[in-house]
């Protein structure tokens, strides 16, 4: 069978140190064909890296570029990993030419252009035979930790409280800070990482939150503001919880915590034997505890799920195939429904606020 070709738009410090490496992993079940930036020199730059084990692999840049793959019928998906302005734009201008499509998180800038955006995919996707698969990549719905971790939930009991903590180490001097999309853009920073740390919430607790109530401050000025944020989260379960975000801390750490009625459930940042990862913890009513390690892999397994979906997509005649749940543009867009309603609440400081609905 003929392998799916893709294209990378896209040559940023994430594709070159995630993308594709994580596609060299997968390289017996997909080809990159095209690697796009906006320069032909960093696109030249990226697809030196990934010449290995996609000896064919050609590089475009500009708008040229862009329209001869958004032409080329030989492309069958494309993963775009661009700054987060342009990001739903070009989504869509490649799933209207028929290419299944992986959009790198946040799904959108804000919920008005989410919207907007599902409205647009759709009334073009009546007109089609077959409709275009649209994924948004959050790795943290496919990392081990998270789809074990709600596995244990049904031993936890009744759900009591949910806690949030993140403590992020973020400064000029770290790689992620140069983007202009996370430095220039009121909340970008708390957005789109703040997207991560709410879809593994949602992807443990398996439910949603519907109100939010944030107090937000700006502590670092070399970040746009906010950089800090505190949230009484309300769930549909009725159970309440709370989001603690701090961007710029000197002691980074990262953790999820459900406690309920017959037990405790953990899931830790960090790292074990050199490999960085999450420790999942579960502590019993009676005192007893069971504690696991799983190294990240949700990059390549989230990459493997889309590789799959087109592939199937590609072999229905004329039928369309529905992208893995977890990477659903519909779900990437609640999680930036969460993060919307806490900035919003912070600048009625503190009142209330319900999460728009998807």
């Amino acid at each position: 069978m003929t392998l799916p070709q893709i294209a990378l738009l896209g040559a940023g410090i994430f594709v070159r140190t995630q993308y594709i490496p994580r596609l060299r992993e997968i390289a017996d079940i997909v080809v990159i064909k095209t690697i796009w930036s906006r320069s032909e020199e960093s696109a030249r730059t990226a697809m030196e890296l990934a010449r290995e084990f996609s000896p064919n692999i050609e590089c475009k840049w500009g708008d040229t570029g862009l329209d001869d793959i958004i032409q080329d019928k030989s492309i069958h998906g494309v993963a775009i990993v661009l700054a987060g302005q342009i990001q739903v734009d070009t989504s869509l201008r490649m799933l209207r030419a028929g290419k299944h499509v992986l959009q790198e998180k946040p799904a959108a800038g804000s919920v008005s252009e989410a919207e907007n955006a599902l409205s647009c995919y759709n009334s073009f996707c009546t007109n089609v035979p077959r409709q275009p698969i649209w994924a948004v990549g959050e790795n943290y719905r496919f990392e081990p930790a998270f789809v074990e971790s709600r596995k244990l939930m049904d031993d936890i009991g009744d759900m009591m409280s949910v806690q949030l903590i993140v403590e992020a180490s973020m400064n000029s001097s770290n790689p992620y800070f140069a983007s202009s999309w996370r430095r220039n853009f009121t909340g970008g920073f708390i957005l789109d990482m703040g997207v991560h740390f709410i879809a593994g919430l949602r992807m443990i607790i398996g439910c949603e939150i519907t109100t939010v109530s944030a107090i937000c401050s700006h502590v670092d000025k070399t970040l746009p503001p906010p950089d800090n944020i505190c949230a009484l989260l309300q769930l549909e379960n009725g159970c309440a919880g709370v989001f603690v975000m701090a961007v710029s801390s000197r002691s980074p750490k990262t953790y999820w915590r459900v406690v309920g009625s017959k037990g405790t459930l953990q899931v830790d940042r960090g790292n074990k034997d050199g490999k960085h990862g999450y420790s999942v913890s579960f502590y019993t009513a009676d005192g007893d505890s069971q504690s696991y390690f799983y190294p990240f892999s949700g990059v390549h397994d989230e990459l493997k799920a889309f590789i799959h979906d087109i592939s199937l997509a590609t072999l229905k005649d004329g039928a369309s195939h529905e992208a893995e749940p977890r990477s659903s543009f519909i779900e990437g867009a609640r999680d930036v429904a969460v993060v919307e309603a806490m900035l919003e609440s912070g600048m009625k400081h503190g009142a209330q606020v319900h999460v728009k609905k998807f």
